[in-house]
């Protein structure tokens, strides 16, 4: 079984007064590791809300798979969200949940539940609600990864795990993606450590879309350029410059945009060195930018 398609389609969610999704389109490609990005508050958590159909919108549309998913028995059969939060019995050992998602997901794989258990070193014979948060978080990843829907997507699930389980879940995501592509959403405002898995990207800020692009094209949207003030000045100007800073006579600029090659030779010639910039890097700088 391939992925979903996702289409998202003049987007807006309201709690009372308060609009949390403010207009928001966007596309996803079937069989993608995408990121969507924004900082706390900004409207990631409420757009997951109404892919998993678990909220209906107050105005736009959205297909999954080219359907509405909201009562379609099929598409949420193949729609998993993956909250930090946990949707767990938790008065329940692990294998009463392990039970219930098998029943309810038509793509578990049981064998391979019971592999991540292990990887993640969980106690069998605890109930859940005795977990720490970071057992609990790799226990949302278990079920996310073991149901292998056609549409997974994890909310900031793995931010309880202390680094080695961080690590290991990502690993663990790109082997199984690799072998059982599917369309796969991270939510989160801390992108360094997965940006790597990335093939496209989606960031919201304040409720609005700021971008959404391949991650490579939008990697290559951005770059610094260094060397002394005036020359850097002169090379910047009509770019859209995201950050500054100066030190003595040498200013280092973050730009982002349609960068040419003239205008990069032009940088080289004046002895302003260019360099590459991260998806968290741009990613800072684009919403510090558009929240002033």
């Amino acid at each position: 079984m391939s992925g979903y398609a996702v289409s998202v389609r003049d987007l807006t969610v309201r709690y009372g007064r308060t609009i949390a999704v403010d207009n928001v389109s966007f596309d996803l490609e079937p069989d993608g590791i995408y990121g969507l990005l924004g900082r706390n508050g900004s409207g990631k958590t409420s757009t997951l809300s109404v892919l998993a159909s678990m909220r209906r919108p107050a105005a736009g549309s959205v297909l999954i798979d080219g359907v509405e998913p909201f009562e379609n028995e099929r598409i949420m059969a193949g729609v998993s969200l993956i909250r930090e939060s946990g949707d767990v019995l938790t008065n329940e050992k692990i294998a009463a949940s392990l039970s219930y998602y098998e029943q309810a997901r038509p793509t578990w794989d049981a064998a391979f539940a019971d592999e991540l258990v292990d990887a993640f070193g969980l106690n069998r014979k605890k109930p859940i609600s005795t977990f720490s948060r970071g057992q609990r978080s790799a226990f949302g990843a278990v079920i996310g990864l073991a149901g292998r829907a056609p549409l997974t997507m994890f909310d900031e699930v793995y931010l309880g795990m202390d680094a080695p389980s961080r690590y290991r879940f990502y690993d663990l995501l790109l082997a199984d993606y690799a072998e059982h592509p599917r369309t796969i959403i991270l939510s989160s405002h801390l992108i360094s450590e997965i940006e790597r898995l990335f093939s496209g990207v989606v960031i919201i800020d304040g409720g609005r879309l700021l971008l959404n692009e391949e991650v490579e094209d939008f990697r290559t949207r951005g770059a610094t350029l260094t060397g002394p003030a005036a020359q850097v000045d002169a090379v910047t100007t009509g770019l859209r410059v995201v950050a500054s800073r100066s030190l003595g006579p040498t200013k280092e600029v973050t730009v982002y945009g349609d960068l040419d090659g003239a205008a990069l030779d032009a940088a080289r010639a004046a002895g302003v060195a260019i360099g590459g910039v991260g998806v968290q890097d741009l990613f800072v700088h684009l919403t510090e930018k558009e929240s002033r």
